[in-house]
């Protein structure tokens, strides 16, 4: 197995506003507090002590909410580590995808780890907790119902609405004996399917994913936390009001929204109103303002949308850094001034590590073809064009130069435009004849190196299967079938979230 590093400005698969992040563009820097470098979580950390965190009820949930898992010993430990002043967290969140869904919902959480066994690296006096947020609440189905593997899709189909944790799983059998006859009967299949048929026994898709998740991280430590709770919700409420009765959010977000938005994309709708009613089988949009009294009463109703989450989320723990996607971090980005509004520690924003997984034998295919792995995040159609202008040059461009050297020679033998557009017609007629002739060679050589053409566009849809980003597309399980619970160690082994490159690595 090896890894090979790429610079994110090589490849071209970030906005403009992630990669001004990474470069730390002075201009970005009043939309997030510190930038991710080891050595600004030391006054992160002096700041987020500052800040009261109720963590006797945190580790109170924490510990309710987890009581029927099967916690590895270190996460138990973390769990009661949350009642220390010295210990704080560091948490990535996500959807409740269909058995993980995209490959870098494991990256996320991949990332969240390492991060925490870094910082105590440099900072050992202190506690830092790996947290995976689960998005129980959001409420789109279709981005979460299905997974991807071995060119399929398997699909959780369902009438149910709402909140997505909440809803139950009596219709999943189906798609689970789906999923056994996929991926075969040897001894890595069969620990997955133990794995997925217990996590998917629970009584509603939160329970199973928290089943799952720990299932496959136990070991390191990992705490799962659920948002929609009411005891959480409690700690929340005064922050409630202040949106669903006041407004008061809604201007300071959309200020900070418009500044970012002169020179990059807002990636969140701000509204008068951010919050959601849940009810049973249904989540609500809060249009008008409520009473008060209402929101204090059955605060556990009531569910952020994606611009409240972080500050609830940063409210309830004691958070120094949150790791995301570059979708997620350009709405954190909008959210700096409420932030400030509520004198919560804005945390350090941190780009979580992508990857391509590929093996030695691909690589090796490409070398011998003459590309970079770089070069296959260009399109097939130049990768083809490339590899033939590589075999031959077939171009007929030194040609067509010559051609207009020509042609403009002639036109200054005669004075005056009488004879100007006879010339010009002819170069025209001559210039197209000597283009459709280079198509035509291209055609040929095409034909003459289709075995080679054909590797190049299988190794491109193995890098973008489906014209998306291989960990935006497949899912862990064709990988865990083959390499076991070795996949995951290999990408623990890798990932620095730390790190700014994009992170090829061969299994």
């Amino acid at each position: 197995m090896s890894s090979k590093q790429i610079p994110y400005r090589k490849i071209n698969v970030l906005s403009p506003l992630v990669q001004d992040y990474l470069d730390e563009k002075p201009d970005l820097s009043v939309f997030y507090g510190r930038y991710n470098k080891i050595d600004n979580y030391r006054t992160q950390i002096q700041d987020r002590s500052q800040f009261s965190t109720d963590r006797q009820t945190l580790v109170e949930v924490l510990k309710r909410q987890n009581a029927t898992l099967e916690l590895s010993d270190l996460s138990k430990e973390n769990i009661e580590s949350l009642e220390s002043e010295d210990t704080f967290t560091v948490t990535t969140g996500h959807q409740l995808c269909l058995f993980t869904g995209p490959l870098y919902f494991i990256y996320k959480i991949v990332s969240t780890i390492n991060l925490a066994k870094e910082l105590k690296k440099h900072y050992p006096s202190k506690h830092f907790v790996p947290i995976f947020w689960m998005a129980s609440e959001d409420h789109d189905f279709d981005e979460i119902n299905h997974a991807q593997l071995f060119g399929q899709t398997v699909r959780w189909n369902t009438k149910q609405g709402g909140a997505v944790g909440r809803m139950n799983l009596n219709d999943i059998p189906s798609v689970l004996k789906e999923l056994d006859a996929m991926i075969g009967d040897d001894e890595n299949a069969q620990q997955l399917k133990g794995i997925f048929h217990k996590a998917y026994s629970a009584q509603n898709l939160a329970q199973a994913s928290r089943i799952l998740v720990n299932s496959l991280f136990k070991n390191d430590g990992l705490v799962i936390i659920d948002g929609d709770d009411f005891q959480l919700k409690k700690l929340f409420v005064e922050v409630m009001k202040k949106d669903i009765c006041e407004k008061s959010f809604a201007s300071i977000i959309a200020l900070q929204s418009e500044k970012l938005s002169k020179n990059y994309k807002a990636q969140a709708h701000v509204r008068e109103i951010n919050f959601f009613k849940l009810e049973e089988g249904g989540r609500e949009r809060i249009a008008s303002p409520l009473d008060a009294q209402e929101v204090v009463n059955s605060a556990e109703n009531f569910s952020p949308n994606v611009l409240m989450r972080p500050l609830y989320q940063e409210l309830i723990l004691p958070n120094l850094a949150y790791i995301g996607g570059g979708a997620e971090m350009a709405y954190w980005m909008q959210l700096k001034t409420a932030f400030e509004f509520e004198n919560i520690p804005f945390p350090i924003l941190v780009l979580r590590n992508s990857l391509l997984l590929s093996h030695s034998s691909q690589l090796n295919k490409i070398e011998k073809l003459g590309f970079s792995v770089e070069d296959f995040f260009n399109s097939e159609a130049d990768l083809h064009k490339q590899y033939i202008q590589s075999q031959k040059d077939f171009s007929l461009d030194r040609e067509l130069d010559s051609l207009t050297q020509l042609f403009d020679k002639m036109k200054s033998k005669f004075e005056g435009d009488a004879h100007k557009p006879i010339i010009d017609a002819e170069h025209k007629r001559q210039k197209n004849s000597l283009e459709k002739l280079a198509k035509k060679l291209y055609r040929i050589e095409k034909v003459k190196h289709e075995t080679a053409l054909s590797q190049i566009s299988k190794i491109k849809a193995s890098f973008f299967p489906n014209a998306n980003l291989q960990e935006r597309y497949d899912n862990f399980i064709p990988y865990y079938l083959k390499y076991g619970d070795n996949f995951i160690k290999k990408l623990k082994d890798e990932l620095n979230p730390l790190d700014t490159n994009f992170v090829v690595l061969a299994l």
